[in-house]
Protein backbone atom coordinates (compact mmCIF):
# COMPACT_ATOMS: atom_id res chain seq x y z
CA UNK A 1 0.00 0.00 0.00
CA UNK A 2 1.30 3.26 -1.09
CA UNK A 3 1.91 5.52 1.97
CA UNK A 4 0.27 9.12 2.55
CA UNK A 5 3.65 10.96 3.70
CA UNK A 6 7.73 11.01 3.00
CA UNK A 7 10.77 12.00 3.60
CA UNK A 8 12.28 14.49 1.87
CA UNK A 9 14.55 17.10 2.04
CA UNK A 10 13.97 21.13 1.62
CA UNK A 11 16.23 24.47 0.91
CA UNK A 12 15.16 26.08 4.02
CA UNK A 13 16.49 29.26 3.59
CA UNK A 14 19.29 30.69 1.19
CA UNK A 15 22.63 28.97 2.89
CA UNK A 16 25.05 27.36 2.94
CA UNK A 17 24.89 22.99 2.90
CA UNK A 18 23.60 23.45 6.46
CA UNK A 19 19.99 24.79 5.69
CA UNK A 20 19.50 21.78 3.85
CA UNK A 21 16.55 19.97 6.06
CA UNK A 22 14.81 16.94 6.52
CA UNK A 23 11.14 17.23 6.47
CA UNK A 24 7.78 15.03 5.98
CA UNK A 25 5.64 15.92 3.05
CA UNK A 26 2.45 14.64 1.55
CA UNK A 27 3.27 11.98 -1.17
CA UNK A 28 2.67 13.54 -4.58
CA UNK A 29 0.23 12.40 -6.80
CA UNK A 30 0.63 12.21 -10.35
CA UNK A 31 -1.42 14.34 -12.73
CA UNK A 32 -2.02 13.90 -16.46
CA UNK A 33 0.70 12.93 -18.42
CA UNK A 34 3.28 12.17 -15.05
CA UNK A 35 4.29 9.83 -13.62
CA UNK A 36 5.17 8.62 -9.79
CA UNK A 37 8.22 7.26 -8.90
CA UNK A 38 9.46 5.40 -5.81
CA UNK A 39 12.82 6.91 -6.03
CA UNK A 40 16.00 4.91 -5.37
CA UNK A 41 18.78 7.54 -5.97
CA UNK A 42 18.58 10.60 -6.51
CA UNK A 43 21.61 12.59 -8.41
CA UNK A 44 23.61 15.88 -7.07
CA UNK A 45 23.72 18.59 -9.07
CA UNK A 46 25.61 21.84 -9.41
CA UNK A 47 22.17 23.38 -10.17
CA UNK A 48 20.91 22.27 -6.60
CA UNK A 49 23.77 23.59 -4.98
CA UNK A 50 22.92 26.91 -6.96
CA UNK A 51 19.20 26.99 -5.62
CA UNK A 52 19.98 25.97 -2.44
CA UNK A 53 22.52 29.28 -2.17
CA UNK A 54 19.79 31.31 -3.84
CA UNK A 55 17.07 29.88 -1.84
CA UNK A 56 15.21 29.41 -4.52
CA UNK A 57 14.90 27.79 -8.25
CA UNK A 58 12.62 28.90 -10.89
CA UNK A 59 9.39 30.22 -10.64
CA UNK A 60 6.70 27.93 -9.33
CA UNK A 61 10.15 25.14 -8.47
CA UNK A 62 9.56 22.64 -5.28
CA UNK A 63 11.29 23.70 -2.33
CA UNK A 64 13.17 19.70 -2.63
CA UNK A 65 15.84 20.06 -4.79
CA UNK A 66 16.58 17.33 -6.77
CA UNK A 67 16.80 17.07 -10.71
CA UNK A 68 17.35 13.49 -11.60
CA UNK A 69 16.64 10.20 -10.32
CA UNK A 70 16.19 6.33 -10.84
CA UNK A 71 13.30 4.42 -9.22
CA UNK A 72 10.71 2.17 -10.05
CA UNK A 73 6.95 3.47 -11.16
CA UNK A 74 4.47 3.00 -8.29
CA UNK A 75 1.58 4.96 -10.49
CA UNK A 76 0.62 6.63 -13.36
CA UNK A 77 -1.59 9.57 -14.79
CA UNK A 78 -4.20 9.55 -17.21
CA UNK A 79 -3.16 9.91 -20.68
CA UNK A 80 0.31 7.75 -19.59
CA UNK A 81 0.74 5.09 -22.18
CA UNK A 82 4.86 4.69 -22.54
CA UNK A 83 4.72 3.33 -18.95
CA UNK A 84 3.14 1.37 -16.25
CA UNK A 85 3.59 0.20 -12.36
CA UNK A 86 6.64 -1.69 -11.76
CA UNK A 87 8.45 -0.07 -14.63
CA UNK A 88 12.31 0.34 -13.63
CA UNK A 89 13.06 3.92 -14.84
CA UNK A 90 15.12 7.21 -14.48
CA UNK A 91 14.38 10.43 -15.20
CA UNK A 92 14.97 14.14 -15.62
CA UNK A 93 12.54 16.26 -13.20
CA UNK A 94 11.97 19.70 -12.67
CA UNK A 95 13.17 19.40 -8.97
CA UNK A 96 11.40 17.13 -6.39
CA UNK A 97 14.54 14.46 -6.63
CA UNK A 98 15.83 14.66 -3.04
CA UNK A 99 12.78 12.22 -1.33
CA UNK A 100 11.35 8.81 -1.23
CA UNK A 101 8.73 9.45 -3.97
CA UNK A 102 9.15 12.08 -6.95
CA UNK A 103 6.81 13.36 -10.20
CA UNK A 104 8.42 13.12 -13.47
CA UNK A 105 6.83 13.91 -16.89
CA UNK A 106 6.65 10.70 -19.18
CA UNK A 107 7.86 12.42 -22.04
CA UNK A 108 11.56 12.77 -20.27
CA UNK A 109 11.07 9.53 -18.18
CA UNK A 110 13.15 6.69 -20.11
CA UNK A 111 13.32 2.88 -19.22
CA UNK A 112 16.53 1.55 -17.81
CA UNK A 113 18.45 -0.65 -19.66
CA UNK A 114 18.90 -4.97 -18.61
CA UNK A 115 22.36 -4.40 -17.67
CA UNK A 116 21.71 -1.25 -15.65
CA UNK A 117 21.53 -0.70 -12.09
CA UNK A 118 19.34 2.04 -10.62
CA UNK A 119 22.52 3.50 -9.02
CA UNK A 120 23.64 4.08 -12.61
CA UNK A 121 21.01 4.73 -14.34
CA UNK A 122 20.25 7.86 -11.34
CA UNK A 123 23.37 9.72 -12.76
CA UNK A 124 22.38 9.74 -16.25
CA UNK A 125 19.76 12.17 -17.11
CA UNK A 126 21.35 15.43 -16.19
CA UNK A 127 24.37 14.97 -17.07
CA UNK A 128 23.73 12.94 -20.12
CA UNK A 129 21.11 15.56 -21.63
CA UNK A 130 23.33 18.53 -21.13
CA UNK A 131 26.32 17.24 -22.48
CA UNK A 132 24.19 16.11 -25.31
CA UNK A 133 22.56 19.16 -25.96
CA UNK A 134 25.70 21.35 -25.63
CA UNK A 135 28.24 18.92 -27.64
CA UNK A 136 26.09 17.86 -30.36
CA UNK A 137 23.53 20.07 -30.48
CA UNK A 138 24.44 23.32 -29.97
CA UNK A 139 28.35 21.99 -30.44
CA UNK A 140 27.05 20.19 -33.66
CA UNK A 141 30.25 18.13 -32.86
CA UNK A 142 31.19 15.54 -35.29
CA UNK A 143 33.36 12.59 -36.37
CA UNK A 144 37.24 13.65 -36.65
CA UNK A 145 36.83 17.02 -34.73
CA UNK A 146 38.38 18.18 -31.51
CA UNK A 147 36.44 18.88 -28.40
CA UNK A 148 37.88 20.37 -25.60
CA UNK A 149 36.15 19.56 -22.32
CA UNK A 150 36.63 21.70 -18.78
CA UNK A 151 36.01 19.71 -15.86
CA UNK A 152 36.42 16.49 -17.34
CA UNK A 153 36.61 14.71 -14.35
CA UNK A 154 32.63 15.74 -13.48
CA UNK A 155 29.28 14.22 -14.23
CA UNK A 156 28.81 15.98 -17.35
CA UNK A 157 32.62 16.12 -17.80
CA UNK A 158 32.96 12.09 -17.74
CA UNK A 159 30.11 11.64 -19.99
CA UNK A 160 30.88 14.00 -22.38
CA UNK A 161 34.25 12.65 -22.52
CA UNK A 162 32.55 9.02 -23.78
CA UNK A 163 29.97 10.90 -25.84
CA UNK A 164 32.85 12.15 -28.03
CA UNK A 165 34.64 9.27 -28.33
CA UNK A 166 31.55 7.29 -29.61
CA UNK A 167 31.10 9.95 -31.94
CA UNK A 168 34.22 9.35 -33.09
CA UNK A 169 35.48 12.11 -32.24
CA UNK A 170 39.07 13.51 -30.25
CA UNK A 171 39.20 15.05 -26.57
CA UNK A 172 41.01 17.18 -24.59
CA UNK A 173 40.01 17.49 -20.92
CA UNK A 174 41.18 19.85 -18.18
CA UNK A 175 40.82 18.92 -14.90
CA UNK A 176 42.51 19.72 -11.31
CA UNK A 177 44.89 17.26 -10.73
CA UNK A 178 47.07 14.08 -11.39
CA UNK A 179 44.32 11.20 -10.43
CA UNK A 180 41.51 13.14 -12.13
CA UNK A 181 43.56 13.47 -15.06
CA UNK A 182 43.81 9.70 -15.32
CA UNK A 183 40.51 9.01 -15.55
CA UNK A 184 39.94 11.40 -18.25
CA UNK A 185 42.42 9.40 -20.33
CA UNK A 186 41.23 5.92 -19.27
CA UNK A 187 37.82 7.48 -20.12
CA UNK A 188 39.23 8.03 -23.73
CA UNK A 189 40.71 11.49 -23.86
CA UNK A 190 44.02 11.96 -26.11
CA UNK A 191 45.37 14.65 -23.35
CA UNK A 192 44.38 15.64 -20.07
CA UNK A 193 45.71 19.00 -18.94
CA UNK A 194 46.48 19.39 -15.17
CA UNK A 195 45.11 23.50 -15.58
CA UNK A 196 46.81 23.97 -12.02
CA UNK A 197 50.58 22.76 -13.30
CA UNK A 198 50.37 23.73 -17.65
CA UNK A 199 48.79 26.54 -19.73
CA UNK A 200 45.43 24.78 -21.25
CA UNK A 201 45.67 27.00 -24.07
CA UNK A 202 49.31 26.07 -25.26
CA UNK A 203 48.84 22.36 -24.44
CA UNK A 204 45.32 21.92 -26.60
CA UNK A 205 47.15 23.73 -29.39
CA UNK A 206 49.86 21.27 -29.51
CA UNK A 207 47.70 17.96 -28.50
CA UNK A 208 46.01 18.85 -32.02
CA UNK A 209 48.74 19.93 -33.84
CA UNK A 210 47.46 23.96 -34.02
CA UNK A 211 44.54 23.25 -35.36
CA UNK A 212 42.69 23.92 -31.72
CA UNK A 213 39.46 22.69 -30.40
CA UNK A 214 36.45 23.19 -33.05
CA UNK A 215 34.19 22.68 -29.51
CA UNK A 216 35.03 23.18 -26.82
CA UNK A 217 32.36 22.83 -23.37
CA UNK A 218 33.05 25.29 -20.48
CA UNK A 219 31.88 25.22 -17.21
CA UNK A 220 33.59 27.77 -15.64
CA UNK A 221 32.27 30.67 -17.00
CA UNK A 222 33.57 34.40 -17.99
CA UNK A 223 36.94 34.11 -16.55
CA UNK A 224 37.96 31.53 -18.93
CA UNK A 225 36.55 34.16 -22.71
CA UNK A 226 40.16 35.03 -23.80
CA UNK A 227 41.70 31.97 -22.98
CA UNK A 228 38.82 29.68 -24.60
CA UNK A 229 38.96 31.87 -27.80
CA UNK A 230 42.49 31.57 -28.07
CA UNK A 231 42.09 27.88 -27.87
CA UNK A 232 39.43 27.52 -30.25
CA UNK A 233 39.96 26.02 -34.42
CA UNK A 234 39.00 28.18 -37.30
CA UNK A 235 35.29 27.82 -37.14
CA UNK A 236 34.64 26.69 -33.52
CA UNK A 237 32.11 26.67 -30.86
CA UNK A 238 32.39 27.77 -27.58
CA UNK A 239 29.40 26.75 -25.59
CA UNK A 240 28.39 27.04 -22.07
CA UNK A 241 26.51 25.20 -19.82
CA UNK A 242 27.59 27.33 -16.62
CA UNK A 243 27.85 31.29 -15.68
CA UNK A 244 30.54 29.86 -13.40
CA UNK A 245 31.81 32.96 -10.87
CA UNK A 246 29.35 35.10 -12.51
CA UNK A 247 32.40 36.69 -14.24
CA UNK A 248 31.20 38.69 -17.66
CA UNK A 249 32.11 37.55 -20.99
CA UNK A 250 34.95 39.67 -22.29
CA UNK A 251 36.66 39.95 -24.94
CA UNK A 252 37.80 41.46 -28.35
CA UNK A 253 34.79 41.50 -31.21
CA UNK A 254 38.10 41.18 -33.28
CA UNK A 255 39.29 37.46 -31.75
CA UNK A 256 35.76 36.18 -32.07
CA UNK A 257 35.47 37.43 -35.55
CA UNK A 258 39.24 35.67 -36.67
CA UNK A 259 38.09 32.67 -35.53
CA UNK A 260 34.91 32.96 -37.15
CA UNK A 261 33.58 31.38 -33.91
CA UNK A 262 30.43 30.88 -32.11
CA UNK A 263 29.75 31.61 -28.69
CA UNK A 264 26.45 29.89 -27.04
CA UNK A 265 25.17 27.99 -24.13
CA UNK A 266 22.11 26.55 -22.55
CA UNK A 267 20.04 26.40 -18.90
CA UNK A 268 18.53 22.92 -19.40
CA UNK A 269 16.03 23.05 -16.38
CA UNK A 270 14.30 26.15 -18.17
CA UNK A 271 14.39 24.82 -21.46
CA UNK A 272 11.25 24.08 -22.70
CA UNK A 273 9.69 20.81 -22.86
CA UNK A 274 10.45 20.23 -26.79
CA UNK A 275 13.56 20.78 -26.41
CA UNK A 276 13.80 18.18 -23.75
CA UNK A 277 12.21 15.63 -26.01
CA UNK A 278 13.83 15.84 -28.51
CA UNK A 279 16.93 15.16 -26.76
CA UNK A 280 15.42 12.26 -25.41
CA UNK A 281 14.99 11.31 -28.93
CA UNK A 282 17.75 11.09 -29.77
CA UNK A 283 19.38 10.09 -26.86
CA UNK A 284 17.24 6.69 -26.94
CA UNK A 285 18.20 6.14 -30.57
CA UNK A 286 22.56 6.90 -30.51
CA UNK A 287 23.21 6.57 -27.15
CA UNK A 288 20.78 4.17 -25.07
CA UNK A 289 22.02 0.93 -27.25
CA UNK A 290 25.67 1.72 -26.19
CA UNK A 291 24.84 1.80 -22.23
CA UNK A 292 27.02 -0.24 -20.29
CA UNK A 293 29.69 -0.70 -22.67
CA UNK A 294 30.82 2.48 -24.60
CA UNK A 295 29.12 4.67 -22.60
CA UNK A 296 29.06 4.28 -18.44
CA UNK A 297 28.90 7.16 -15.90
CA UNK A 298 31.16 6.93 -13.05
CA UNK A 299 30.19 6.68 -9.31
CA UNK A 300 31.57 8.97 -6.98
CA UNK A 301 30.01 8.50 -3.58
CA UNK A 302 27.12 7.30 -2.25
CA UNK A 303 25.58 8.87 0.53
CA UNK A 304 22.29 8.50 2.56
CA UNK A 305 19.18 11.06 2.07
CA UNK A 306 19.63 12.29 5.22
CA UNK A 307 22.82 13.43 4.42
CA UNK A 308 22.66 15.67 1.67
CA UNK A 309 24.49 18.46 3.07
CA UNK A 310 27.04 16.55 3.43
CA UNK A 311 26.60 15.42 -0.55
CA UNK A 312 26.48 19.12 -0.91
CA UNK A 313 29.86 19.45 1.25
CA UNK A 314 31.28 17.26 -0.97
CA UNK A 315 30.51 18.61 -4.48
CA UNK A 316 31.42 22.27 -3.78
CA UNK A 317 34.76 21.12 -3.00
CA UNK A 318 35.66 19.80 -6.39
CA UNK A 319 37.30 17.01 -4.70
CA UNK A 320 34.46 14.56 -6.60
CA UNK A 321 35.16 12.32 -9.70
CA UNK A 322 31.67 11.46 -11.72
CA UNK A 323 28.50 11.46 -10.25
CA UNK A 324 27.52 11.91 -6.26
CA UNK A 325 24.15 10.30 -5.32
CA UNK A 326 21.68 10.46 -2.40
CA UNK A 327 20.36 6.88 -1.42
CA UNK A 328 16.62 6.63 -0.58
CA UNK A 329 15.61 4.31 1.95
CA UNK A 330 11.90 3.37 2.18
Amino acid sequence: MMPSTMNAITIARAGGPEVLEPVTRPVPQPAAGQVLIKVAFAGINRHDCGQRIRGFGPPGATDIPGLEVAGEVVAVGAGVTRFKTGDAVCALTNGGGYAQYCIALQEVTLPIPERFDLKLAAALPEGLFTAWLNVFMLGRLKGGEWLLVHGGSSGVGTLAIQLARLADARVVATAGNAAKCDICVKLGAAKAINYRDEDFVAATQAATEQHGADVILDMVGGKYAKRNIDSLAIDGRLVHLSGGDGTEFSVPVTAIMAKRAIVTGSQLRVSPLTLKIEIVRQVMARVWPHLGTKVTPLIDSIMPLADAAGAHARMETSAHIGKILLEINH
